[in-house]
């Protein structure tokens, strides 16, 4: 297991209380030869319980622990993605989100430390070694990952915290591995690596099962940020926790799906994301009032390739800054209220209303005679004719190419002789 000793003395470690980052301290100070370790937690809306553990074992293992709040920053990442309608196959980015606004944290407090190296307990399977190496990277610190260089499954980790007394509860906090953040909650391992088990209720915190009754939210935008719920102005974080309430009573915003990683694996993924999914659905519904058909056709290929790279991690390339130019264009339109309709665990927008709206109830109405403008409704002849003039031109072609000759004497060929 022994590396090579590190000339640095003072390294910063990514540290939840976890399994994973608790054998990583004494496997830092005995592998590595670092002569100080130092924890840092950094809170982007995990629960209250996850701080107490953290900091009951740094207490425990005697380390240098930080508790940094990033709970801001992350929730005006939040609301970045809603500007771009960031989805990745089908739900709502969150753990992806969170990781370069926890490593930059990390990293800040590394610098103000005097540390020289920065880890992290990531296996070598997973994304967050990516998300978090990619701004570590950028530093001049040296970056370790005991447990992916080591190759340490969970049941050696068991192991070596036995051996060493260490304060983690075998290892184990439950059957799920659980990830929470502000913004979503994912829930993964055991059985629901299985793509045919069923998953049991109790995966379940944030939402309810969908029952019956409804509810009506009026979400309000300004330039495509979402600043107020039921004529109340809440900032970033308020407005995120009292819309998973509200909504995750409704049985809003779950996910099963299985996920393409970016080292290739497919892995069973489940999410919970009521905020995120009212956010979300209510901004689309309001971009659809504002901007024009070739706006929208051409913002989802942006929106695509900014979730993308938000999914990677990389939202400081030098892409997603000109991605972030064509939706900050198109985002100063994005402004009014959208009514959302909680029912069956689903969240349904029922109106929308905005001074941009490219929208004109006069033209659209069949109780009026004409478009306006100028144009008649028997302008539209003209267009009838045209349109789907090459397919059809494209058929006859076809059908002319592939009809056998008439026979010689114009009757029809007929192998029998006739009648």
């Amino acid at each position: 297991m022994t590396q090579p000793t590190s000339d640095s003395d003072r390294i910063a470690l990514a540290f939840s209380g976890g399994l994973d980052t608790t054998v990583c301290v004494p496997i830092l100070e005995e592998e590595y030869g670092f002569d100080e370790v130092v924890g840092v937690t950094v809170d982007v809306g995990q629960p209250e319980a996850e701080f107490d553990e953290a900091e009951a074992t740094a207490a425990a293992l005697d380390l240098e622990h930080h508790v940094i709040d990033a709970r801001e920053a992350f929730a005006e990442t939040c609301l970045d993605a809603v500007r771009a309608n960031a989805t990745y196959q089908g739900y709502p980015l969150g753990t992806a989100l969170a990781r370069p606004v926890i490593a930059q944290a990390i990293l800040d407090t590394a610098l103000e430390n005097d540390c020289s190296a920065l880890a992290h307990g990531c296996t070598g399977k997973g994304n967050d070694q990516l998300r978090f190496e990619t701004v570590w990277r950028a530093s001049d610190l040296d970056v370790i990952a005991p447990v992916r260089e080591l190759g340490l499954t969970r049941e050696a980790e068991q192991e070596y915290a036995a051996e060493r007394d260490l304060p983690v509860e075998g290892g184990d906090g439950g059957a799920w591995s659980i990830d929470t953040n502000l913004w979503s909650r994912s829930v993964e391992g055991s059985d629901l690596e299985e793509p045919s088990y069923v998953p049991p209720e109790e995966i379940y915190d944030w939402t309810q099962p969908p029952e019956g009754g409804s509810e009506l939210l009026e979400i309000e935008f300004q330039e495509g940020r979402p600043v107020a719920l039921d004529g109340e102005e809440l900032g970033a974080i308020d407005l995120i926790e009292q819309l998973n309430a509200v909504a995750g009573a409704r049985g809003v915003g779950r996910t099963d799906l299985m996920e393409d990683r970016m080292l290739g694996l497919k892995v069973r993924e489940n999410y919970e994301h009521p905020a995120a999914t009212v956010l979300l659905n209510a901004h689309e519904a309001l971009e659809s009032l504002v901007l024009t058909k070739e706006e929208r056709s051409f913002k989802a290929q942006i929106d695509h390739e900014w979730a993308e790279k938000a999914y990677e991690g990389l939202l400081a390339a030098p892409l997603v800054d000109a991605l972030d130019g064509f939706i900050d264009s198109t985002q100063e339109r994005v402004t009014g209220t959208v009514t959302i309709k909680l029912e069956g665990g689903q969240a349904r927008p029922v109106g929308r209303e905005s001074p941009y709206g490219v929208y004109s109830a006069s033209a659209a109405s069949f109780n009026t005679a004409d478009v306006g403008g100028g144009i008649k409704q028997n302008d539209a002849t003209g267009v009838a004719k045209y349109h789907g003039f090459q397919s059809r031109l494209a058929g006859q072609v076809i059908d002319e190419a592939e009809t056998p000759e008439a026979a010689a004497d114009g009757g029809v060929n007929d192998e029998s002789g006739g009648n």
